[in-house]
């Protein structure tokens, strides 16, 4: 398994490339035919990094979220979504290359040796006007940032985004239960496992939306999350973003807990400007991992983060100005003399394209 994992399959991908324009080609054909609409979309992302109070380089140091961690000048990665989507099925294939990639797909390969290309890969059929079943690999409902950075306001991502779940593979039923009310079901692998289920345990998820305002559960394993994620426009330049969550650990396995909440207040200022700022305070306890428990023998500690970000729109392209500090109740920082401390301050300048 390790000497499939780790060949370069080269071949494999260009013939892969050849046959996916090939797809395209045909479904475009059958569009005309048909009415129905194949489309072929994605991003590109790169970014530079600098602490402004602790060392840069090789000993760089970064909050401990997931993206955006790398110092200097630094790739984000290449995202190439091709959709289908006819009256009543369609697919979607979403890969991704590079670094952020691969962190987002950090449990894969698990078989392939290109599962670590693999961001999304499901189809999906309109059972009728009120019933959508999907069946594959999805990202997950939980949340308010996401892996694809066009859709996020702050280039870097959170505690409670990167602490979350990241990505499922199974079945989900969503329904339409009124112009306000929505509800999602779902069966699936044990979560971030997307080539196969390994385990023999599956996990449940369920999603109750109110007028853009989400409650969802996931029960994993002994283990389960309760996420709120929603928004309000408060007039049409000021919007506040909001995501709380709690996450509850099998204690047998070792696993520990966490709880947070994210507020999200954005300002446009122009047609082409708009300025962000999130507040997040994260908590752990019973070492759950994320920040502080080398540090704290009780294994409890706390982060609370500010991350103000401004974007400028110039055609498909934003660029990404970002001033954030993590300030950390256990002293999980190293400052440029070496001597430990409790706060790191970073700056961070992204440009991403989108098409």
């Amino acid at each position: 398994m390790k000497a499939i994992i780790n060949t370069k399959y080269i071949k494999n991908i260009f013939l892969f490339t050849v046959l996916f324009c090939s797809a395209t080609i045909a479904v475009a054909q059958d569009d005309e035919e048909e009415g129905s609409k194949f489309s072929f979309s994605g991003s590109i992302d790169a970014y530079y990094r600098a602490n402004l109070n602790a060392p840069n380089g090789q000993d760089a140091q970064a909050p401990g979220s997931s993206f955006a961690n790398l110092p200097g000048f630094a790739l984000g990665m290449a995202n190439v979504i091709g959709a289908y989507e006819g009256e009543k099925v369609g697919f979607v294939a979403d890969l991704v290359f590079g670094p952020r990639g691969t962190d987002a797909i950090f449990a894969s390969p698990m078989y392939s040796a290109t599962g670590n290309i693999v961001n999304q890969l499901y189809a999906y059929w309109n059972v009728s006007d009120a019933v959508t079943l999907t069946f594959g690999n999805f990202n997950t409902f939980l949340g308010y940032e996401v892996i694809s950075p066009v859709a996020n306001f702050n280039y870097s991502t959170s505690y409670l985004f990167s602490y979350g779940p990241f990505s499922h593979t199974g079945l989900k039923a969503d329904f339409a239960l009124s112009d306000d009310f929505s509800l999602m079901l779902a069966v699936m692998n044990p979560t971030d496992l997307t080539e196969f289920n390994p385990t023999g345990q599956y996990a449940w998820g369920a999603q109750l939306g109110y007028s853009g305002q989400y409650l969802n559960l996931l029960i994993d394993n002994g283990s389960y999350e309760v996420d709120f994620t929603g928004g309000f426009d408060l007039s049409d330049t000021f919007f506040l973003g909001l995501n709380a969550a709690y996450f509850d650990g099998d204690e047998e396995d070792g696993v520990g807990s966490f709880a947070g909440v994210a507020v999200y207040p954005q300002l446009a200022t122009s047609d082409n400007f708009t300025i962000g700022l999130r507040g997040e305070y994260f908590a752990e306890t019973d070492f759950f991992g994320a920040i502080g428990d080398e540090f704290d023998a009780d294994g409890d500690a706390s982060v609370f983060a500010v991350t103000l970000t401004g974007s400028a729109t110039i055609g498909d392209l934003m660029i990404k100005p970002e001033l954030r500090l993590d300030s950390a109740s256990e002293e999980v920082f190293i400052d440029s003399d070496g001597n430990p401390m409790g706060g790191l301050t970073s700056f961070v300048l992204a440009a991403i394209y989108s098409f």
